[in-house]
Parts: structure tokens; sequence; C-alpha cells
């Protein structure tokens, strides 16, 4: 069988991808399996190392407004989108697809598109709790559309082609264990406070994190505190921390660093993980069910970040703060308050891993199963 995943843009949609592709080898090694994605985008980088075949097409998202530069940029998206789904039927024919699977972005579209006019079984995921709009786009075309969130179903005009099957997340995630996390990171059994706000950062949030780790040296550093600063975060954070008066060199209590490569690891170590609220992010905290405090980016289509946190908030399983009520002293008293009270971080926790499908990428695979019999 020779299935064609695509997705592209953002971790947020190539990580489940990925998840879904390497079950699917798991479960049928004969297969072939090709990613499509576009050019420039984190998945030239990522789905390689995955150790998949990738092609990548000059693609790129619509943006909003009225001004010139935006309706020029649309019209430009709209003529690479076509040239793009032209280019992916040639893709599709010479790979002989049996199936298609997207993860949602604009990156996923020309081949999706592409499958459906040609009579190949396609399905999408939506991460988000408020679909995006490709997504949108599509659900009318592709087969199935499998949802992470039960309350997306509604904002579907066909309810009838959704299925709730969870967000794909890595098994490192879900099978994770405290004890051995903080053994294998040489954590004592103090308090550990992990904070990271995505691989490029967020300047308002790691601002306030600098006037964190200072109220954190003036009470005698009372938890151990592991910091991502992100990309852009690197280059400035290290001359502002000193400038608060707090010297890494000389405290183990803040392990700053730019980016959590072993992160299910370390959320797994965590008592109070700090984090956007992207799908991705809030799928990994809910299958390793650490509690969680949320600061949704305000800088994101449909305010879908917070969509995404209320439906953890509403289970039990997270505080949330809008990034423009979210000061540096109210997000200390925060993660004080959860801290000592491990009473509420036990029924965040058990929250969270119950109301998360952990068997989401089996899910999809049968969905997928059903689908490609369909065409034999």
């Amino acid at each position: 069988m020779n299935v064609i995943f695509t997705c592209g843009g953002t971790g947020g949609h190539i990580n489940p991808a990925i998840a879904v592709a390497n079950a699917w080898r798991e479960k049928h090694p004969d297969s072939k399996i090709l990613f499509i994605g576009a050019k420039g985008h984190m998945e030239e980088q990522l789905v390689p190392k995955a150790g998949f075949e990738l092609k990548c097409l000059e693609v790129s998202g619509m943006v909003r407004g009225k001004s010139f530069k935006a309706i020029t940029k649309n019209i430009k998206t709209v003529y690479q989108t076509a040239k793009a789904v032209s280019q992916c039927k040639k893709i599709i024919k010479e790979f002989k697809a049996d199936l298609i699977m997207g993860t949602g972005g604009y990156a996923c579209f020309p081949a999706l598109m592409a499958g459906s006019q040609m009579g190949i079984p396609t399905c999408v995921h939506e991460s988000n709790a408020m679909p995006g709009l490709t997504t949108r786009m599509l659900s009318d075309k592709v087969d199935t559309v499998m949802v992470a969130f039960e309350e997306s179903i509604k904002r579907y005009k066909n309810p009838k082609k959704i299925v709730t099957v969870g967000m794909p997340v890595r098994r490192e995630f879900i099978f994770s264990d405290k004890a051995a996390a903080r053994k294998e990171l040489g954590l004592g059994d103090g308090p550990v406070v992990v904070s990271a706000f995505g691989s490029l950062g967020a300047k308002a949030m790691n601002e306030a994190m600098v006037q964190v780790f200072r109220m954190e040296k003036e009470e005698g550093y009372p938890f151990h505190h592991i910091h991502a600063t992100g990309k852009f975060g690197w280059e400035w954070m290290p001359e502002k921390v000193a400038a608060a008066g707090v010297d890494l060199s000389k405290t183990d209590s803040i392990d700053m660093r730019e980016y959590i490569y072993n992160m299910p690891t370390v959320m797994a170590a965590a008592d109070v993980f700090i984090s956007r609220a992207g799908a991705s992010s809030c799928n990994e905290i809910a299958a390793c069910g650490t509690p969680c405090i949320l600061i949704p980016s305000p800088n994101v289509t449909d305010n879908h970040q917070e969509k995404n946190a209320r439906v953890l908030e509403s289970q039990g399983g997270a505080v949330v703060v809008l990034e423009k009520e979210c000061t540096a002293n109210g997000l200390y008293d925060r993660i004080k308050a959860l801290l000592a009270n491990p009473e509420r971080r036990d029924a965040m926790g058990t929250a969270l891993r119950s109301n998360c499908i952990l068997d989401s990428t089996d899910r999809i695979c049968k969905i997928m199963e059903q689908l490609a019999g369909k065409k034999n």
C-alpha cells in the first residue's frame, strides 16, 4: 500500500503526521510512505530526520486584511495553490497513492484537493478546537475529517463526516514516569517548574520570565526551574537576566536553555508546566498528565489557542491566564499556589489523563485502513 502524508509549516502539524506515519509503518511495514510539504519550513528538517521521503512545493497561506499588500499576497497564494494542486496530481499518479492523510494547515491543501479530485481516499486531522481555514475548506472534499476535541464537531456543516480521535502524540509522553524522569535528569525530590513558549519563543512571556527569575532569587530559589527561551529569546534574554541581578553561572536552580530537546522527559519531571496553548502542546501536556498554566498566544487565527486552553480548563486540568492579564507577579503567585497544593495538582493530572485519548494514532490508522479498503 502506498500512503501519502501531507503536512507542514509548524511542528503542530508536522509532529502529529510523523507520529501517525510511525504507527502506520509499524502496522504495515511493507507500505511505501511519502510526505508532501511546503518549501522553506520545518518539515524539511523534521520529516527526513524521522526517516521519511519528502517532496516540497511552493505554497503559502492566505493573509487577513484588505490592504493592497494583503490582496497581492492572496492573489499570489491562489496562483501558487493552483499550481501546487497540479504538481500534486503528478506526484500522486507517479507514486500510485492508495491513500492521502493530512494534518491541517495550508501546506496540506494541494495534496488533499488533488487526491479528492482524482478519486483517491483522503482524510484530514484537525488538531485545534476551532477548525482552521484549510480544514473548513476541505471538509466537503475529503472522505473523513478527524478532530482532536469532541467540542469541535458542532463547528462543521456535516457532523456525520466528523470523527473524534484525539491528538496523536509521541509515545514517550503517554508512557512517562516522574521518578524515572527525575532520575534521568539528575533531579531530586524538590519542586520542579518547566516553562517553554514555542521553538521561536514569545518575547512578552520571556520578559515576564526574567522577572520571575528575579523573584526566585529573592526568595532563595524555592524550586528548580527549567526554561526554554526559543531561538529569538536566546539572543537577548541572557543579558536581560544578568541585568535583573540573576547570575545563572552561580545557581543550579535555574536551567535556561534555547530549546528543550528531551521534552517528554522534562515534562514528566515537572510539577508545573507553563506554556502557550497550541494543539500539540495541550495534548502532550494532557497525555503526560502534568498540571499546567496556559497562556494562549493572542497572535493566532480565530483565537484558537484560547479555545484549546479553555477545553483543558473546563476539564479541570489547567489554569488559563490571558497574556494581556499576565504579569510576572501574578504568574509567580500562581506557580507558588500550585506548588503549595499537591492535592490540586493530583486532581489536575487525573483530569488531564482521563480526558485524553491515548490511542489516537491507532484510531487514525484504523480509519485510514477502512478508507484504503474501500478503494481496493
